[in-house]
């Protein structure tokens, strides 16, 4: 260990060599490498934990760049993970950085995350939360959560000492409808740092035993007023007595999903007429949106089954591919017999491959 090198936090009385020492030894896997993951991996890194995994199979899109800082344009396309790995190398070459081209399943979770101290949710999504935090009940691993919505986050430390869990404040994943997301809602560009800042200032805390951890305490960040608030939640019996992974994580694992990519979709848009639902707000929808194709905002589908034509192929299109996921599963409830087609990767996809 480089002791000059980190010098300006040993010094700290609070924390001194000893903590160093322990972030030099841990293990932290950070899952997700986007708008929370980019800043928490870059001051882990910097301030000396030994082994970072980083778990990503993402490639970069320009709608990324306006949050996830680690990118830059001429990185379009390629893999998220690679390029931030060359650049936390050459922040810090004495760190183990072990990449995961996989996203987290319940086939692979147990696997990788029992090679770790803590692990770090830097995901987007409810179904791999649930799934982190019911992989980290069973194998007793502390889990830093952060999430992000418009100009507000959220920030707490689960399963941390025999506290509460993820469970013991969202007990069930929400419905479908019911599920927002930064593609529909957007976020402020400079928030997803300041939420990953605080959680991996929470890990560095789990590790060293420093401070006091946000275990029963669910912070709220809220940046047009520059307010934080703390609301404290007890831990609930039997949420820590998980012994193994659900069958699925996913509102949409139930159904099988026919998709098709922008590109394929460009294919048979020029060889044939197609119905194109689009699910987005209508905002989005004013901004850009593909000639001919029929717009009713997921908010308001089940209102308005009479204007699509279930006798017809239903290609349903988004921002990014999760709300026609969950369009999908919406109206294979509502009209069983219907032939419907996810559009994978949305409308940003369309612009990045189709539209250059």
């Amino acid at each position: 260990m480089n002791l000059e090198r980190y010098s300006r936090q040993t010094q700290l009385k609070e924390f001194g060599f000893e903590a160093q020492k322990k972030l030099s030894e841990a293990k932290v896997l950070v899952v997700g490498a986007g708008g929370l993951g980019v800043p928490a991996l870059t001051y882990l890194n910097a301030m000396g934990v030994g082994t970072l995994g980083i778990m990503d199979n993402d490639v970069v899109s320009l709608s990324n760049l306006h949050r996830q800082v680690s990118y830059y344009e001429s990185e379009i396309g390629q893999s998220k993970i690679n390029k931030l790995i060359e650049k936390l190398e050459a922040q810090n070459s004495n760190t183990k950085l072990i990449p995961y081209h996989t996203f987290l399943t319940k086939e692979n979770a147990l696997e990788i995350i029992l090679n770790y101290d803590v692990v770090l949710d830097a995901s987007d999504n409810f179904a791999t939360r649930y799934l982190v935090n019911d992989a980290c009940v069973v194998l007793n691993k502390p889990f830093v959560y952060g999430a992000l919505h418009s100009f507000e986050g959220q920030v707490s430390v689960f399963n941390y000492q025999n506290g509460p869990t993820y469970r013991c404040i969202f007990p069930t994943m929400p419905n479908p409808s019911e599920i927002p997301n930064c593609n529909e809602n957007g976020v402020l560009g400079v928030v997803p740092g300041i939420i990953g800042n605080l959680q991996a200032l929470e890990t560095v805390k789990v590790i060293t035993g420093i401070g006091e951890v946000l275990s029963g305490k669910f912070l709220l960040f809220d940046g047009l007023h520059q307010n934080y608030q703390k609301i404290n939640f007890k831990k609930i019996v039997g949420n820590d007595q998980i012994t193994k992974l659900k069958d699925s994580y996913d509102f949409s694992c139930e159904l099988e999903q026919q998709s098709v990519t922008t590109d394929e979709l460009l294919e048979i848009i020029q060889s044939k007429n197609v119905q194109l639902l689009d699910v987005r707000t209508l905002e989005e929808f004013n901004l850009f949106h593909i000639d001919n194709s029929l717009h009713i905002p997921l908010a308001d589908l089940v209102d308005e089954l009479e204007k699509v034509n279930f006798s017809e192929e239903v290609y349903v299109i988004c921002q990014s591919g999760i709300r026609s996921q969950k369009a999908i599963t919406l109206l294979s409830e509502k009209v069983p017999e219907a032939t419907l087609i996810n559009v994978t990767g949305g409308i940003n996809k369309w612009n990045e491959y189709v539209i250059r």
